[in-house]
């Protein structure tokens, strides 16, 4: 028997993907956990045919998750650090998308939407909130100077959330950023309906910045950043993705756009909250 065969992943584990994981692999040992299935009565359909992820029992290290992060390739499962709540994890209030779904959506006419629309029905001085662009979407900013390897950073930040005793979930996914649609995450659901279009965000944070999702809570997102902006120019560019992304992290936290981006320059970690 190979390496492959030994690590073949368990037919828990295959639940996950629509073939049953045929030719996955995993060489890490996984504490105690099981699959969540979506609750029907929160979720967008009636019927799943599989379950969303796979979530642990009990709280993880960070070196777990670099560990599984280093066999994503393998086994084709992302680790996500979990804030310690039943809610909406365990108790599946979730509403899973496809991943395909996120194809559909692409950052500059996002931005424009959410701009346009708050545009529209603030008041004029609130307006300075958004100095230096005021009505004017600037679009997505340009990517950031390669850095540090993305990888190396994510397992750095995994452990410094999972100091917070997080529990740690694995979703079937081509890559990280597309765990928030696929785990049905609806941490934003006050500010955007659907998580899609924030996955197809994060997808070209990933690209741009060399961003890698972390961890999730119930209305939180932690990512790695390997190529932040590091001059005030470009951040204040990123801070307005921000924006459009999470208003709540900057009108409710720095309070506007310059103070924003006056602490995410060169900074190797982005965390965000909605109201």
């Amino acid at each position: 028997m190979d390496d492959c065969e030994r690590g073949r992943l368990s037919p828990v584990l295959g639940q996950l993907f629509t073939d049953g994981g045929a030719g996955r692999a995993l060489g890490v040992e996984l504490p105690p956990g099981d699959v969540v299935w979506p609750d029907p009565g929160y979720a967008r359909i009636l019927t799943y045919t599989r379950p969303a992820f796979w979530l642990s029992d009990e709280v993880v290290s960070g070196e777990l998750w670099a560990a599984l992060r280093a066999e994503h390739p393998r086994s084709g499962l992302w680790p996500v650090l979990l804030e310690d709540s039943v809610q909406p994890w365990s108790a599946g209030q979730i509403a899973p998308d496809a991943a395909d779904e996120i194809d559909n959506y692409h950052v500059a006419p996002f931005m424009a939407e959410v701009w346009s629309d708050w545009v529209s029905k603030a008041h004029a001085d609130q307006l300075e909130i958004l100095e230096p662009f005021g009505a004017r979407c600037p679009g997505p900013a340009a990517p950031g100077q390669p850095g540090a390897d993305p990888g190396m950073v994510a397992d750095w930040y995994a452990g410094l959330v999972a100091e917070r005793r997080t529990p740690l979930g694995l979703v079937a996914v081509e890559r990280g950023a597309d765990a928030l649609a696929v785990m049905g995450w609806q941490g934003a659901l006050n500010h955007n309906e659907w998580m899609v279009p924030l996955a197809a965000v994060v997808r070209s944070w990933e690209e741009r910045f060399g961003a890698r999702l972390v961890g999730m809570g119930f209305n939180t997102l932690d990512l790695s950043v390997a190529a932040p902006p590091l001059t005030m120019e470009h951040a204040l560019h990123v801070a307005a993705e921000h924006w459009t992304f999470c208003p709540d992290s900057v009108v409710y936290g720095a309070g506007t756009l310059i103070d924003y981006a006056e602490q995410i320059v060169g900074r190797n970690a982005w965390s965000f909250w909605w109201d």
